[in-house]
């Protein structure tokens, strides 16, 4: 199973789109993924008339259209996926079930023939996708979850023919265009004036005007307005992910990602700044890394579109607070010690070019604001997708990673903290940890009657490790039959042989620690050259769970509600994804409810950069959160280590 390159987004059947109705979300590019049991991925095989073929690996349940869209295949759509313009037509190898949307739509002849509405088709298994040319162009944008958002991006483009100048009519270059676009009021840098002159001439006075904001940055000649385009970037400690928009339609046009180039400075925020404190060079050096890791997906994104690079005018960006510094340039110190002070929380609009980036050569950046030191742009951009500031339900977003971002809202107030979870979500400080890549077990299912252990692993490769989402399963399917006690011990080999003869040879030692073998690569293989769950790895998953939701226990009763009161939680970012539901309840990681109010809600954080490109209003909305949303510090509560030692325990477990 190949992991993609960030999380597809997605919804299942017709059933959970009626009940995702209900609760007032909607199956939209980018939209959160709900609940699925992490069996596997499955492979989408697209094939797309204008020769772009592909081939995608998502995990089931997720949608053929927001498969598609996630990985810039365009599918006819101008409702975003809620099965209602009927303008999403394919064809399927392997016809899944027929909805009514469908049977409003198609044939009996029709689907027979496989025919159905991606919005409303599972991928459920490998299916060949056959997508028709598009027959419309959407001018509405779906984006985010719940709401829909209208297309009204701050990059305009007007197509003017002006009259040549003559002696009864002598108006500046200048003042004739402004004449022409007189809706709005343009602010001239000096270097499109000095271009003025000779493209007006040159173009027989038949120019596009081109507007960022109020800001002209631009006169092409002829009618260039059916091409602009911007990237909306998730800028993340260790993943950096682009999205190439056409901003005249609102589509998705190609997306990227790779590794953070930062990451020989280190694998976390507090690395980074210490390299910073220790060379001084290091922040030049991170900079232009940033910028680096920037431009290489730009140039990506708009390669695999078959975009001009210098067709992108506006780029957003949302990281976290130290990402965000590292990439402007600005000194991270105050953020790594007490009182974890930002130099801004509203970071300047600044020039692409001055980034590291070779766009248009006066592309604009917009970096998203940050809540605090450790509630960043990436968590305002999150909020703004979700939108946690609109929706009256009782709701809490959880960003899982080495620092672990939590909001909750209960319709009227909304409040944020960050909580140290470490790095054993990312696979460090695990034995056999490792990251999601090409050898990593994600999924972990144990039967205590067979004494079976199965295992997902990335790649379909064998296992040489253990990443985030594995972890977590493992854990939870020890706590399930019964060889973790709720203290997060390993029990006895006697309680072991009672519960499982089977497994209970699995219960092993490396050295004089005790550990459960998930994988032998030969019956000779030694136990420590295995992949194996140890019982330091269980106390590390303990600390880190434990840190969240003492996290999201006190934020709960910052607002005087308890666990009960939650309707929804969001699991945020790449690991959010891929994180089964289940195993998050029964670790305690996240509060007791059943496995579909928790929606695996994907990359939000560059949904939110979308949205910030697509909606100039959207991106006014961001800065308001800032006023919204209360930030509230856990290191100086005096009562957070004894409720920290609360949350170590395993709910529901025996020995608890």
């Amino acid at each position: 199973m190949t992991r993609p390159a960030s999380p597809p987004p997605g919804l299942a059947d017709e059933a959970t789109l009626d009940q995702v109705g209900r609760e007032g979300l909607v199956a939209v590019p980018g939209a959160p993924t709900p609940a699925h049991d992490g069996s596997g991925r499955v492979q989408l095989s697209f094939t797309v008339t204008d020769g772009q073929d592909r081939a995608v690996r998502v995990p089931p349940g997720v949608t053929v259209f927001d498969s598609a869209s996630w990985n810039g295949i365009a599918i006819d759509s101008t409702c975003g996926g809620h099965g209602t313009c009927h303008k999403c037509k394919v064809r399927l190898d392997v016809p899944t079930p027929v909805s009514r949307h469908d049977r409003r739509t198609f044939s009996e002849g029709e689907l027979a023939q496989g025919w159905r509405l991606a919005c409303l088709a599972t991928a459920t298994q490998d299916l060949a996708v056959e997508v028709p040319p598009l027959t419309t162009r959407p001018k509405a944008a779906t984006v985010g979850v719940g709401r829909q958002v209208i297309l009204r991006p701050a990059v305009q483009k007007r197509y003017v023919e002006l009259t040549e100048p003559t002696l009864a009519d002598q108006r500046t270059d200048l003042q004739r265009l402004s004449d022409a676009v007189d809706d709005l009021e343009l602010r001239v840098p000096l270097a499109v004036l000095r271009l003025l002159p000779g493209v007006l001439r040159d173009a027989d006075w038949k120019v596009t005007a081109v507007v960022v904001d109020d800001e002209l940055v631009d006169v092409e000649p002829g009618d260039t307005t059916a091409t602009r385009y911007a990237v909306a970037y998730d800028l993340g400690t260790t993943t950096v992910v682009a999205t190439l928009l056409d901003l005249g339609t609102g589509t998705p046009v190609a997306v990227a990602s790779r590794l953070n180039k930062q990451q020989p400075f280190g694998g976390d925020v507090i690395t980074r700044i210490s390299a910073t404190m220790m060379d001084p060079d290091a922040l030049a050096r991170l900079q232009s890394l940033a910028g680096e890791t920037l431009d290489e997906l730009a140039q990506q994104v708009c390669a695999e579109g078959g975009v001009d690079p210098t067709q992108v005018y506006e780029v957003a960006i949302a990281g976290n607070a130290t990402m965000t510094a590292l990439a402007l340039g600005i000194d991270p110190e105050p953020l790594g010690v007490a009182p974890f002070v930002m130099s801004s929380a509203h970071p300047p609009v600044v020039a692409a070019a001055e980034l590291g980036l070779s766009l248009h050569p006066r592309a604009r950046a917009v970096v998203f604001p940050s809540l605090g030191a450790y509630v960043g742009g990436d968590i305002v951009a999150g909020i703004l997708a979700t939108g946690m500031d609109r929706d009256k339900r009782t709701r809490l977003f959880i960003d899982v990673g080495t620092n672990c971002e939590i909001v909750l809202s209960d319709g009227e107030t909304v409040v944020s903290t960050a909580a140290p979870a470490g790095p054993a979500f990312e696979g460090g400080a695990i034995r056999c940890g490792m990251r999601a890549a090409d050898g990593a077990i994600e999924v972990v299912r144990i039967e205590a009657d067979a004494g079976t252990v199965e295992l997902g692993v990335i790649g379909d490769v064998e296992a040489r490790g253990l990443c985030g989402s594995g972890l977590v399963d493992a854990v939870a399917e020890l706590v399930k039959v019964g060889l973790l006690d709720g203290s997060g011990r390993l029990v006895t080999d006697e309680a072991a042989a009672a519960i499982s003869p089977a497994l209970a040879q699995r219960m092993e030692k490396v050295g004089e620690e005790r550990v459960f073998v998930l994988h032998r690569p030969t019956p000779e293989s030694p136990t420590a050259e295995c992949v194996y769950l140890s019982q330091r790895d269980v106390r590390e998953l303990q600390f880190a769970k434990g840190a969240i939701a003492t996290g999201w226990t006190l934020l709960l009763e910052e607002l005087g509600l308890t666990h009960d009161d939650v309707q929804q939680v969001l699991l945020a970012g790449s690991f959010g994804s891929y994180l089964s539901p289940a195993s998050a309840v029964r670790i305690g990681l996240v509060p007791t409810l059943p496995v579909l109010r928790i929606v695996s809600a994907g990359n939000v954080a560059g949904e939110g950069a979308k949205m910030a490109l697509l909606s100039h209003r959207e991106r006014a909305g961001a800065e308001a959160l800032l006023e919204q949303v209360a930030y509230v510090e856990l290191s100086d509560r005096s009562d957070f280590n004894d409720r920290f030692i609360e949350q170590l325990a395993f709910p529901g477990a025996q020995g608890g």
